[in-house]
């Protein structure tokens, strides 16, 4: 089934390339790096040995970040290389990491790609964040006896399902891991499931991410520029779910309300400022860094790298994803920084999470517009109800931290060996 994966592979590696094209036409940054995407990295220098870290996109780059800062400080005789798929997450490593880390593109998919990668880079042990399951480049990594760890792994019910398809396919590059470290115990089943031997539970990285020290600031920040308004933010949004937000918006009719609007994707910001613009031509936008006008009702959270601080800065959050059926982004980042926090039903993405916040009372679930409109109106009016949520959330966000140190703990046995070697 590996050789048919790998010639479904050949066949398409053109259009990867053209799909590429395509990106750069909005993200200029695709057009960079295609020989790394080959496996064409400069070779490893051989003083340190290298902890591979591969985190595919922004998401699970941030939610990296408590392991990897770990990695640094207990293991500073190590190089790390810190890989991904898409230049959003390179941008978003390089934001968080600088200089402590070196980075680049995860090769296709491809046997003689993915050796190439793992010979010029000699990693002495990979970490892969979440769930990335790549056939040939386990298989590499186990013939060459390279330990590679899956760890933060979550697998929905439905992803599940996708991949029970291939158990022939699934169930040997699964076993080929040295270890797997799953989120929740029902993730941790779904793996075994699939054919997957050596499994634990560790919690999720990210519990354990802490926001940027300039938060604070950056929030005061915020508010001086959004007034003396009520701030909902709507976080993460993708794409069609802008309009239901507005509608949610239109119905509550508010002059004190101010909805800050931040997309989950840079590339989408002039996108969703024209369609804001349609309902407030007045629009702010957050990359002028000017007050926002008494009559505006609607601003564009078109900046990188400020989530903490538009979290910290708002009375209120939605997180997107969750409204269309897109699976849900992280709403646990809201949570810690105390603000009540509202949800779509799509997010299996965050399963566990979404109905642990719900249980503790920091997160309320809404069915559609209606219902989301509501909610807002009710967390506007009621500031005891916002203060219990806030008080919730905090405490649901503490209770679960942890997953960094049991995940090092499952990792020490390859990584002090690596490090003894040294």
């Amino acid at each position: 089934m590996r050789w048919l994966y790998t010639l479904l592979w050949v066949l398409l590696l053109p259009l990867v390339f053209l799909y590429l094209v395509w990106r750069a036409l909005r993200q200029p940054e695709y057009l960079s790096h295609w020989g790394e995407r080959l496996g064409f990295l400069p070779p490893s220098p051989s003083d340190r040995p290298v902890i591979w870290v591969h985190a595919v996109s922004v998401g699970e780059t941030r939610a990296s970040e408590p392991l990897v800062r770990a990695l640094i400080e207990q293991y500073s005789t190590c190089r790390i290389l810190l890989t991904h798929v898409t230049p959003t997450g390179r941008a978003a490593g390089h934001a968080l990491f600088g200089d402590q880390v070196t980075q680049a593109y995860l090769p296709y998919d491809l046997p003689w790609l993915v050796q190439s990668f793992l010979l010029r880079a000699k990693p002495r042990i990979g970490i892969v964040m979440e769930t990335e399951i790549w056939p040939n480049l386990y298989h590499a990594c186990h013939t060459l006896g390279t330990p590679i760890y899956l760890v933060n792994c979550r697998l929905s019910e439905r992803s599940a399902r996708g991949y029970a398809r291939f158990p022939s396919l699934i169930a040997p590059a699964l076993d080929s891991l040295t270890g797997i470290a799953a989120q929740t115990d029902a993730d941790a089943q779904r793996l075994r499931q699939l054919g997957a031997t050596r499994v634990s539970v560790a919690g999720n990285l990210k519990f354990d991410v802490t926001p940027p020290a300039d938060t604070l600031a950056r929030a005061e920040s915020l508010r001086r520029i959004y007034g003396n308004r009520f701030v909902w933010l709507a976080a993460s949004t993708r794409d069609g779910e802008e309009r239901l937000i507005l509608d949610a918006w239109r119905q509550l009719n508010r002059d004190d309300l101010l909805l800050v609007i931040v997309p989950r994707h840079p590339q989408r910001f002039d996108e969703v400022a024209r369609l804001l613009q349609e309902h407030d031509p007045a629009l702010a936008r957050r990359s002028s860094n000017l007050p926002v006008a008494p009559e505006t009702r609607l601003m564009l959270g078109d900046s990188m790298g400020e989530m903490a601080a538009y979290y910290a800065a708002c009375d209120m959050a939605f997180v997107g994803g969750s409204l269309l059926p897109l699976g849900g982004q992280n709403l646990i980042e809201a949570a810690a920084a105390g603000k009540p926090v509202l949800i779509g039903p799509h997010t299996w993405n965050f399963e566990q999470a979404a109905d642990l916040a719900i249980a503790a009372g920091a997160a309320l679930r809404v069915a559609n517009v209606d219902e989301l409109t509501d909610a807002v109106r009710h967390l506007h009016d009621d500031l005891p109800a916002r203060q219990a949520m806030s008080a919730a959330g905090l405490a649901f966000a503490g209770r679960h931290q942890g997953a960094t140190q049991r995940i090092l703990t499952g990792l020490a046995p390859d990584l002090e060996r690596i490090t003894s070697q040294a």
